[in-house]
């Protein structure tokens, strides 16, 4: 199945059966392309995308470069975060989809995490598999 943004084949994945893809997904959770597409076009969406990895590359976090963004599921990149006071939490909504990378760290056994949505952007770094993330940067974006 194609998806609205044509830059996805929703069947490849692996919650394509809860969500039924975005042409099909019945407010199960909103997804940033199929959005920004809605209100915007096709053109709009391609805007945004560069627009997030210019703000990203704009940060400056050392071994932090994007050359690109992904459309992920939130149930896959959502991981867990311990505060500093011993609550966990997740930042992301499984239901949703993002704009969002993975970058290795040069010499470092850990990798950035990038995830955006329209209104915020959260960096976090973590090990193998996500083991041990922390939140390195979660911002609203000034729109």
């Amino acid at each position: 199945m194609e998806s609205l943004c044509k830059q996805f084949d929703c069947q490849e994945c692996e919650k394509f059966d809860q969500c039924g893809g975005c042409l099909k997904r019945c407010n199960r959770g909103k997804c940033i392309a199929a959005d920004t597409i809605k209100e915007k076009g096709t053109e709009g969406f391609l805007q945004l995308k560069e627009q997030l990895i210019r703000e990203i590359n704009d940060l400056n976090i050392d071994g932090l470069f994007l050359n690109d963004l992904n459309l992920l599921s939130g149930s896959y990149i959502n991981l867990e975060y311990q505060l500093e006071n011993g609550k966990k939490i997740k930042l992301l909504n499984d239901n949703d989809v993002y704009l969002g990378n993975q970058v290795e760290r040069k010499n470092n056994e850990r990798c950035y995490g990038v995830a955006c949505s329209v209104n915020h952007i959260l960096i976090c770094e973590y090990g193998c598999n996500g083991d041990k993330p922390e939140i390195i940067l979660y911002k609203k974006r000034e729109l």
